[in-house]
């Protein structure tokens, strides 16, 4: 099975639901739900393939077309040929007077929202949201506060807003996943985050009454996060960090290969709170930190399988 990433389905009013998207040798794509408790058992091959490319239809229709060739990426998760062909790469170019297809600049066309969203380390970005993916991009991204600051009437005003704020207020249109990741290791107090994201929030309200370009509103809501991602985040944003909860530790090995086994806590966009099973029924001590992100592209078998910690294992805890 070839892995295409952790995709958040549903809505803020349900909790939302994370699952692990996998395409079979025949191309066909399935979601593996990714619940509290839930084990996630897998070997990992090595090498990095190409997840093929996509062609938009229009605001809510789009195609996903696997790699003709089975190739090794070469260009991020896709081979050269996949990316010449996707029509997601011409969406960073299109508020510029960069030419898309028909059915791109109808997706682009539709209404947008502009975010600000904070991570566990207090580092803060702005980002874009087409309507129908308002709250789901924010879960996939993995985000511990965010606030929705103006409404476009379409995808070329929001990515102009976009770029006035990243040059007015130097805040960053993109975060690491490396670091995302990182961070979940020891989040900063949810109290101190909510301050970071609302302060940013309303410096980018501040900017926007100022800005002479129509086709776009102000406003002032709070985006919410997935129940599924409380516990990694360390709780809602009414909560003190936990005390007393277990050490946390990152993941000891690489999703390049080998066998993985995990059981499933909690999820902030690719990132798991976990606890490692072993052979014998029980659990290792602690709780774990693990990017599946880094599963992005690979081929994987689903089994009984768990993760073998380094020799030196007492150097964890």
């Amino acid at each position: 099975m070839l892995v295409h990433g952790i995709a958040w389905d549903g809505h803020a009013s349900d909790g939302g639901s994370p699952a692990l998207r996998v395409q079979s040798p025949n191309g066909e794509r399935t979601a593996v739900p990714l619940g509290p408790a839930d084990v996630l058992g897998l070997q990992v091959h090595p090498g990095l393939w190409c997840l093929g490319h996509v062609k938009v239809h229009g605001p809510a229709d789009s195609t996903h077309v696997p790699c003709p060739s089975t190739a090794r990426a070469e260009r991020g998760r896709q081979c050269g040929r996949c990316f010449a062909r996707d029509d997601s790469r011409l969406i960073h170019d299109f508020h510029r007077g960069g030419n898309v297809p028909p059915g791109l600049r109808e997706y682009l066309m539709q209404p947008h929202w502009l975010y600000i969203a904070t991570f566990a380390g207090g580092t803060t970005k702005v980002g874009t949201a087409s309507g129908p993916r308002k709250w789901n991009r924010l879960a996939e991204q993995g985000a511990v506060h965010a606030s929705y600051v103006a409404h476009a009437e379409d995808g070329r005003v929001v990515r102009l807003l976009e770029d006035l704020v990243t040059s007015q207020l130097g805040i960053v249109q993109q975060v690491r996943r490396a670091a995302k990741a990182a961070s979940l290791l020891d989040p900063r107090p949810a109290v101190e985050l909510s301050m970071i994201n609302k302060q940013a929030a309303a410096r980018v309200r501040e900017l926007l009454e100022t800005v002479q370009l129509p086709g776009f509103t102000i406003v002032e809501e709070q985006w919410q996060r997935p129940a599924f991602a409380n516990a990694v985040c360390r709780g809602s944003t009414a909560e003190a960090p936990l005390f007393g909860a277990p050490r946390r530790h990152a993941y000891p090995q690489g999703f390049d290969g080998g066998g993985h086994g995990l059981l499933i806590e909690s999820l902030s966009g690719a990132v798991a709170l976990a606890r490692l099973p072993d052979a014998g029924g029980g659990s290792v001590d602690g709780q774990f930190v693990a990017d599946l992100g880094e599963l992005k592209g690979r081929r994987i078998e689903f089994g009984p399988h768990t993760t073998e910690l380094p020799a030196l294992q007492d150097a964890l805890f």
